[in-house]
């Protein structure tokens, strides 16, 4: 007998009509994207309090392996020591507050380039500049050590949170939700794009922009012959802070696209989703089986191109060395957007993840942002070197080109920007298939109310 997979959530989730919409924030207030009064309050009441991921744990292999991680004005640096643990401190010398390092590097103390105070890689103050003539005792340098900040890995990013009261971060995600993704193996998966750029938008219409499918039929018309946007399909999880949602990819559906349509539209699908690439090999030998004499396509009753598809990608993976037996065979094809809030979006299906964050530009502009775009892959051991991107820091706007959808996406956003600018227009309406932007609002509401948890699961 089968056992229970962390993926079957979806057949008993909740669909829109099991949804109580009188718990979620239907209509958004503008202001919340424009009004520089809004974005300070975000500062003092989320920014500064929840965990958020600050990179991969790949960045720092080995010990002095150190990065700068900034939000706003606020400035840390993450390392891994020389006993393997990785830590985060305020990037400020204890002494005149000179900041330490700024970028990436590796290093076997700081060293701060103003008055040359050392630090260890545990953070302990070890040497000061004419220590003798300027009285610094053992006492006083036990109390000048650098001041942590709480740090943690999931899934093979890295997390950091600035307050000093936080909670662990396995408490903050939820052990549900820590069960759900483990299956993936996401901390097994290489990055092959990490992009980050200003975006003239408030960061959370670009949260806004990847929590609802919504709008495929207007931005992404490439998609629908996979995707058809079937809300009655859609399922959806919400956690306190968090929540999870599918749409299946349903290329099944004969009455509007035939079985040589529903291939093409695989085929179109690396466009979108690269590791799909891996897979089309196998897929296409596959969809040759049920060619005739002639070459005409024709699947039998309970084939079609999404269960292929599906059979493919099990095969190719496993058979590269990825273990998926932990995952449904609709986790082969469908994608599960999540929502770690505040920032952190990400699409993934079986051995494939991209993640899009976002938070507000360090001017404290309300209506910029940065965008900060991380694909991961699953790939034998043998290749990740080969596969793996260096960040890229994009500088002049429009010169860095995305994959189709996100690059559609990426022009969307400041028009509508644009337009929660007018003053007439007092707030948006959201419909029934934006419940997550719903539910997400509603977090930030608690948040901004001085309540970080909420009334449990839906």
């Amino acid at each position: 007998m089968q056992s229970t997979k962390p993926g079957e959530w979806v057949d008993a989730g909740a669909g829109l009509a099991d949804i109580d919409f009188g718990r979620f924030r239907m209509s958004i207030p503008t202001d919340r994207y424009t009004c520089a009064e809004f974005a300070e309050r975000e500062r003092e009441r989320i920014w500064q309090r929840v965990w958020r991921v600050a990179g991969r744990v790949s960045e720092l292999p080995n010990p002095g392996d150190w990065k700068e991680y900034r939000i706003l004005d606020q400035s840390y640096v993450i390392v891994r020591g020389r006993d393997g643990v990785i830590r985060g401190f305020v990037n400020a010398c204890r002494h005149r507050g000179n900041l330490l390092c700024t970028g990436q590097g590796n290093m076997k103390r700081f060293l701060c380039p103003y008055h040359l105070w050392s630090y260890d890689l545990d953070g302990r103050l070890r040497g000061v500049l004419r220590e003798q003539e300027n009285v610094v005792s053992s006492p006083d340098k036990e109390g000048l050590s650098l001041l942590p900040v709480s740090v943690d890995c999931f899934g093979g990013f890295l997390f950091l949170n600035p307050d000093p009261e936080a909670a662990p971060l396995l408490e903050y995600l939820g052990q549900e939700v820590a069960e759900l993704l483990a299956p993936y193996h996401l901390d097994e998966m290489v990055t092959v794009l990490d992009v980050r750029e200003a975006l003239n938008c408030n960061w959370k219409v670009v949260m806004d922009a990847f929590e609802e499918g919504y709008h495929i039929s207007g931005i992404h018309p490439q998609l629908l012959r996979v995707i058809m946007i079937d809300p009655a399909k859609s399922r959806y999880k919400f956690f306190d802070e968090h929540s999870v949602s599918m749409a299946p990819f349903e290329v099944a559906n004969a009455e509007k696209y035939g079985p040589e349509e529903q291939v093409e539209g695989i085929l179109e699908l690396p466009e979108t989703f690269p590791s799909v690439q891996a897979a089309l090999p196998r897929f296409q030998e596959l969809v040759a089986s049920y060619r005739d004499d002639k070459g005409e396509l024709d699947f039998p009753e309970g084939v079609t191109a999404r269960t292929l598809l599906q059979r493919a990608t099990r095969e190719t993976l496993s058979g590269m060395g990825l273990d998926l037996s932990g995952l449904t065979d609709a986790q082969m094809s469908d994608n599960h957007g999540w929502v770690l809030f505040p920032n952190f979006f990400m699409t993934v299906r079986a051995g494939e993840a991209t993640v899009i964050m976002a938070e507000p530009h360090p001017d404290g502009d309300p209506n910029r942002c940065v965008w900060h775009i991380v694909s991961v892959m699953w790939l034998p051991e043998e290749h990740r070197g080969a596969f793996e991107a260096a960040p890229i820091e994009v500088t002049e706007p429009g010169s860095f080109k995305y994959f189709l959808a996100l690059q559609q996406d990426y022009e969307q956003m400041p028009r509508q920007q644009a337009g929660l600018r007018n003053r007439r227009l007092e707030s948006m309406s959201l419909v029934k298939e934006e419940v997550v932007i719903a539910h997400y609002h509603s977090v930030i509401d608690r948040y901004l109310a001085g309540a970080s948890r909420g009334a449990g699961d839906e």
